[in-house]
């Protein structure tokens, strides 16, 4: 997919890159990527992937903007107070860089939509913030064959890890899925919502950058990927860590059972 006169201006950061260059920018054209979630991790994904010239965004959210959210939902402005997620977003993105496609799904993601959905797209980065729509995108990325980079945050702490279950690892055991981190939900209440426990704005920022960077990489196909590893944020302390994530051979997606 070629690039105008304007846009090889625009990426010219990117171009001189050696990883990058016009073919990986020409890449980031093409690319279709699905961010679930307009909130606190999905607002600096749009606008960092906005920004990197993905060709086409879509949002999911079914949410409005709330004065509440501006705290850390940086992709929303005061004036966006009461209008749709969805609709705030493409606003910004236009703001940003025209370019860019965006689509607007307002709405919740079901079992009855999800595979329709996520099959239209060439990744998916979610930063929801309940663990249903977690396994339910990551169940529809799996048997889509699409490449999932998950993050979470609370508090002071992330993590963010990258799903491809369907492909496998150097020793031939299939890579982990979601369900291979969390085989299952945590009981209602034992894990308390932003709303409940509060959250320091830039934890998002940290983590949704982060989360953009993985998009980044996979679409463009540079560096290591984060399939078969968990990385996690502690903001008090400033410090990373990493921890290995192997194939539970008794998940329901990629298992043996």
């Amino acid at each position: 997919m070629a690039l105008n006169d304007e846009e090889l201006e625009r990426y010219a950061r990117h171009i001189i890159l050696h990883e990058v260059g016009g073919p990986g920018q020409q890449k980031l054209k093409a690319a279709k990527v699905l961010v679930v979630g307009a909130g606190g991790l999905g607002s600096p994904v749009v606008l960092y992937l906005a920004a990197a010239g993905v060709g086409t965004i879509g949002i999911v959210d079914d949410d409005v903007v709330s004065l509440s959210n501006l705290q850390r939902q940086i992709a929303h402005l005061t004036p966006s107070v009461g209008m749709t997620k969805t609709e705030s977003v493409h606003q910004t993105i236009s703001g940003i860089n025209p370019n860019v496609e965006v689509i607007e799904h307002t709405l919740r993601l079901t079992e009855e939509n999800a595979a329709e959905i996520i099959s239209g797209y060439d990744i998916v980065a979610d930063g929801c913030d309940n663990f249903e729509t977690r396994f339910l995108v990551s169940d529809a990325c799996f048997h889509a064959k699409v490449p999932l980079v998950s993050a979470a945050i609370g508090q002071f702490d992330g993590q963010i890890s990258t799903f491809k279950p369907y492909e496998t690892a150097e020793d031939g055991t299939p890579l982990p899925t979601y369900r291979c981190l969390h085989d299952k939900a945590p009981a209602p209440g034992a894990v308390p919502t932003c709303a409940e426990a509060g959250v320091l704005g830039v934890t998002a920022g940290v983590v949704g950058t982060l989360q953009a960077t993985e998009v980044i990489k996979e679409i463009i196909g540079i560096g290591e990927s984060l399939a078969g590893r968990l990385v996690m944020y502690d903001g008090l302390a400033t410090s990373f860590y990493e921890l290995k994530l192997t194939w539970n051979p008794g998940n329901p997606l990629n298992g043996t059972g």
